[in-house]
């Protein structure tokens, strides 16, 4: 094992914990290709990043009923606050304490049902879900219900991606005892994305029939 991260585990600090901080440039890196290569926006890096996360704590099947349901509520409460034409920050105050409210009644019908998921979860994965709503209906706003939902859903996509790379066990192994070859393939692998200037895939698609129209210059 890496002296460093041998250090550090010897000194108190779990291996799990420095296992996933190694997670997250694997992670940052496999969104930025999904976005440069493949052409999944999402909402940036950082939210399909801290989502994933969020599903280590609540399980993926709890988690994605709790992101859905908050997203719903949130979307339905927006409608109703915006009859009061109310500036934008009391407005989202609102509708966060109505999210919030939503929250805490599923925590109730979770015990009820005997979900023991709902007693572990963390209440950091809950807020990272509450305060996501912000961005949804940021995006509702600015470009639209249709364009909101497309890129929550792209946004889960990646959310959900991300959750399977960081649940898998042997990459956590790899990351603590090769983390110094992990770093530097994810800085070169955002290098060369960096400089990426071809067609992402979803183009190829969305302009297949342009493509398939364009003449190649004949050679002289």
């Amino acid at each position: 094992m890496f002296f460093p991260i041998q250090y550090l585990i010897n000194h108190g600090i779990p291996q799990e914990t420095i296992s996933l901080l190694l997670m997250i440039p694997i992670i940052a890196t496999i969104i930025a290709l999904s976005r440069q290569v493949i052409g999944i926006k999402g909402f940036g890096i950082y939210t399909p990043l801290i989502i994933s996360f969020a599903f280590l704590s609540t399980g993926l099947k709890f988690g994605l009923m709790l992101f859905l349901a908050i997203l719903l509520v949130g979307t339905l409460s927006r409608l109703v606050v915006k009859k009061l034409r109310l500036l934008y920050l009391p407005r989202m105050a609102i509708i966060v304490i109505i999210v919030t409210l939503t929250v805490i009644g599923a925590m109730y019908l979770g015990i009820y049902a005997n979900r023991t998921e709902v007693i572990t979860t963390s209440i950091f994965a809950i807020l990272i879900m509450i305060t996501l709503i912000e961005k949804f209906i940021a995006a509702q706003i600015e470009q639209g219900a249709r364009g909101a939902i497309i890129l929550t859903s792209e946004t889960l996509i990646l959310s959900i991606i991300s959750f399977w790379v960081v649940n898998w066990s042997w990459l956590q192994d790899v990351v603590v005892q090769y983390p110094v070859w992990i770093i530097i393939f994810s800085l070169l692998t955002n290098l060369l994305l960096g400089r990426w200037t071809g067609l992402r895939l979803f183009e190829y698609y969305r302009f297949r029939e342009v493509i398939k129209n364009v003449e190649l210059p004949k050679k002289k």
